[in-house]
């Protein structure tokens, strides 16, 4: 029986590789390249013909990796791929989850709707589940979340003396609590109020009683990392050491990662999209729920 295909589109071969090895995959070739008008030229190197197909892509800056892919699933579609999956590590469009004001786009069910178009299924992990209660409320297509927590923990166990956690606001706290639990650490959270895509207000608990430990803030997403600098200012101001700020997508906005660096902090991040900051390997928790469900 042949094997499954996985194949990576640009800027994700490293983890496609490290994945095609563990789950046993042919990693598939791809060429993709631009025309010089800015289309997209897209041509299957490996036979996907009645083959499964895997084809990864973190979805960091969407907008420019959307479209080709959508060519590159319509296209194993076309060349009779017996099934086509999506690996999204980081999974994008997860934010405009309702109609704020008139006229506005609901692209997080846009984005849903080509996708469970394009493929049988989809894997990532931990997707910004603000309003939705699963990604089922939105896929058509079979899901699987992997859950970054775990490891997260264990990164911190193994690497952070002494540690204290703290999340970013109380819509975290369930997720922080579990990572705190299996870090065998306390924890808090803080009151964030947002102004704007780039302005937060961020209020700090007294933290006296937790003195001499190392502070952990700890989020999902670091975008433009105010959060992340606004709590740094607040915590150097009540005389604690610059804490270790981890997320498990580190995107990065408007050189979020220097100016995260200036302020004192240790920047940990997984390996969803590829970053200096990378220390947590989630290529085996990937690994298991690809193979779970690509099985048909």
């Amino acid at each position: 029986m042949t094997s499954p295909l996985l194949m990576a589109m640009p800027g994700n071969e490293k983890l496609a590789a490290e994945l095609a090895a563990m789950l046993d995959y042919e990693l598939g070739r791809v060429e993709i390249r631009q025309f010089p008008d800015g289309e997209t030229y897209l041509r299957l190197m490996t036979s996907p013909e009645q083959r499964a197909v895997a084809i990864m892509c973190t979805l960091d800056h969407p907008d420019e990796k959307i479209l080709p892919l959508l060519f590159c699933a319509a296209t194993a579609r076309e060349l009779n791929a017996s099934r086509v999956g999506l690996v999204a590590p980081y999974l994008a469009y997860m934010r405009q989850d309702r109609r704020f004001k008139p006229g506005e786009a609901v692209t997080s069910r846009q984005v849903a709707h080509l996708v469970s178009e394009a493929f049988d299924w989809l894997v990532t992990l931990d997707p910004h589940l603000h309003r939705y209660g699963t990604l089922g409320d939105i896929y058509s297509i079979p899901t699987r979340i992997v859950h970054a927590a775990p490891m997260v923990s264990l990164w911190i166990r193994t690497n952070v003396s002494n540690p204290l956690i703290i999340g970013p606001d109380s819509e975290s706290e369930q997720w922080v609590a579990a990572v705190a639990k299996d870090a065998d650490a306390p924890y808090c959270v803080l009151e964030k109020t947002r102004h704007g895509d780039r302005s937060v207000e961020i209020k700090i608990a007294d933290l006296v009683r937790w003195q001499g430990r190392t502070p952990v803030l700890v989020d999902d997403i670091i975008s433009t990392g105010q959060t992340m600098l606004e709590a740094i200012r607040l915590l150097r101001s009540q005389g604690w050491a610059a804490p270790v700020s981890i997320a498990v997508h580190g995107l990065f906005a408007e050189q979020a990662d220097r100016f995260l660096a200036q302020a004192g902090a240790q920047v940990i991040t997984s390996n969803t999209i590829v970053h200096a900051t990378n220390r947590i390997d989630l290529t085996a928790s990937l690994a298991r729920a690809i193979g779970e469900i690509a099985t048909p």
